[in-house]
């Protein structure tokens, strides 16, 4: 049987879904609430406590208790890499019409909000044995963050590198001026002469810093899930390295495995 709080946590969220508690609407103070469920204190902070844990409510200091807007779920497939490779030579109209967030998420160009910010910078040890290259080389690093216009917080924060030497022969690349440039990478590289091959991601997840929950206005107790993406191009050269930090309360990962017939 469940426990009082568990109980009184399981009315609150069927409220919170029913829309009686709609989205930055105040949950009544904690002495209310024991009056209303006839238990102490305590036990409503703990059933209070499973709805922040969740990352239905908001507990904002001197304020109270807040319904959570639910951010927009973005959902990445193994697939979405050939859409983008399909798209890379496609005409500048058709590429600037959607993007790859677009795609994630349902919504359209005009409903988002991006800032990129490009930097060179030399490989430490582990970019450049990703590369393949030697220490200190000079990469591009491109910081993207791109959000809802109705949110304040990026669906993620991706850092993508490429060798700056293997791009150098398009000057538009080198410069955030151009962004978003339409088609994204596979576009990019596309305008220097390189093709991907194949696209290697690697996932793991550990609690995220102060600095990524406020960023990505991270609920108590959500894991942020690290994407490392490499691209390999047909020459089998690694030609870009991304890491990607994706907020684990609104980021599903969907990969279909195509399977050889016997």
């Amino acid at each position: 049987m469940a426990k009082r709080y568990e109980q009184i946590a399981a009315k609150l969220t069927a409220q919170i879904d029913d829309g009686s508690l709609p989205p930055g609407e105040r949950l009544p103070a904690e002495t209310e609430l024991a009056d209303i469920y006839e238990v102490s204190v305590p036990t409503v902070r703990q059933a209070v406590g499973v709805l922040q844990a969740q990352g239905l409510v908001d507990k904002q200091h001197g304020r109270g208790t807040f319904v959570r807007r639910q951010p927009t779920p973005v959902t990445r497939d193994n697939l979405r890499h050939q859409w983008e490779k399909d798209r890379a030579r496609e005409s500048e109209a058709e590429r600037l019409k959607t993007g790859a967030t677009e795609h994630d998420t349902g919504l359209t160009v005009n409903d988002l909000v991006f800032a990129a910010k490009y930097e060179q910078t030399p490989a430490d040890a582990d970019l450049a044995a990703a590369f393949g290259i030697p220490e200190g080389t000079i990469l591009l690093q491109r910081t993207y963050r791109t959000r809802y216009s109705e949110e304040r917080a990026p669906f993620n924060v991706a850092r993508s590198y490429l060798v700056l030497d293997m791009i150098a022969g398009n000057p538009d690349l080198l410069s955030e001026d151009q962004e978003p440039w339409p088609g994204g990478t596979q576009n990019q590289l596309f305008s220097v002469g390189i093709e991907l091959d194949r696209v290697v991601e690697t996932f793991r997840t550990r609690p995220p810093t102060p600095e990524e929950i406020e960023e990505l206005g991270l609920p108590m107790g959500v894991s942020v899930i690290l994407l490392r993406k490499t691209c390999i191009d047909t020459t089998d050269r690694v030609v870009e390295v991304a890491d990607v930090v994706l907020p684990g309360d609104r980021t599903e990962m969907v990969y279909t495995t195509k399977l050889n017939r016997w």
